[in-house]
């Protein structure tokens, strides 16, 4: 059997060890071709029961969130990492962060770093949006205000109590662009906040709807 011919059975650069075993399915020793691929980097192992093929093999880029999605669940990519994908936050992040409704963890793998961090089954229920790639894979992620509100509840050492703190804490300590607030929807915001019972959510959203009324000013308050 060719590559061409084991790739027809691997629709997408990242899958499940079923898919890989139905693929070699052909061989005489299923197994042992597995053990050769791996050596030879042909497909690479991201973890247990889950691989992406490798640069030899590949088709397209694989996708890191949704591999994010497909190591440990149920999680959606939010914190950090969704904040930057969105555009809200200037700085890359190496780590792909998710928010999971199970216990935190994190992970090591060829193609780097994942971080799960628990929250409130009901705040894990709010927020997020299925990313389509185009090709018939999907991930899901945290909508911006989910992100945000995530990444604020997370950092329970920010001794934030109003408005003035919280808008201080998001220009200077997560370097949020003062337009890039002014985006965001407070309607969204206060409904998360209702499903975290989060009283810096709320104030998050106040501060958005207060900072969109001034014409993307300066907060006073």
């Amino acid at each position: 059997m060719t590559n061409t011919l084991l790739l027809k059975s691997i629709p997408y650069e990242e899958f499940d060890y079923q898919t890989l075993q139905d693929a070699v399915a052909g061989y005489a020793s299923p197994r042992m071709k597995i053990s050769a691929m791996l050596a030879k980097g042909d497909i690479v192992r991201v973890k247990k029961g889950l691989y992406i093929l490798g640069e030899s093999l590949q088709r397209r880029p694989y996708c890191r969130e949704l591999l994010a999605n497909l190591i440990y669940g149920p999680s959606y990519v939010s914190l950090e990492y969704a904040l930057h994908y969105h555009g809200v936050t200037p700085e890359r992040v190496e780590t792909v962060t998710s928010v999971t409704c199970g216990r935190s963890r994190s992970f090591a793998s060829p193609v780097g770093s994942f971080s799960y961090r628990m929250i409130p089954m009901e705040a894990y229920r709010t927020g997020m949006d299925r990313v389509e790639l185009g090709d018939g894979r999907a991930f899901l992620m945290a909508i911006p205000e989910k992100a945000l509100a995530d990444r604020i509840v997370a950092d329970r050492g920010a001794g934030i109590s109003t408005q003035k703190e919280l808008h201080e804490y998001l220009l200077n300590g997560l370097r949020l662009d003062p337009d890039t607030l002014c985006d965001l929807n407070p309607a969204r915001l206060r409904e998360i906040a209702g499903h975290y019972r989060s009283r810096r959510v709320k104030l998050l959203a106040d501060l958005v709807s207060r900072l969109g009324k001034s014409g993307k000013g300066v907060c006073h308050a």
